[in-house]
């Protein structure tokens, strides 16, 4: 995992209790992609619309649980976004 995954993590939980939604990630990325991006902790083609935002959860929920943990997450950005 990741040092970009897991910050970029903590940065879309929002109520930080360690888990994402799927309302938490269109969110987060909505209101707080552009800024993560300035700041290089998203690709700029990473802050998308709620459709994109909607499928890279379903991408990374591998249990289908509707909620994400880091792990889950990790694996789906790290290789998404070319971190390692």
């Amino acid at each position: 995992m990741s040092d970009k995954a897991r910050k970029l993590f903590e940065a879309l939980d929002l109520d930080r209790n360690g888990i994402l939604t799927r309302d938490e990630v269109i969110i987060a990325l909505r209101t707080k992609g552009p800024s993560l991006a300035a700041s290089g902790d998203l690709p700029y083609w990473g802050v998308e619309d709620i459709d994109a935002s909607s499928a890279l959860f379903d991408a990374a929920d591998q249990n289908g649980d509707a909620i994400l943990t880091l792990e889950e997450f990790a694996a789906v950005v790290d290789r998404r976004f070319g971190w390692h």
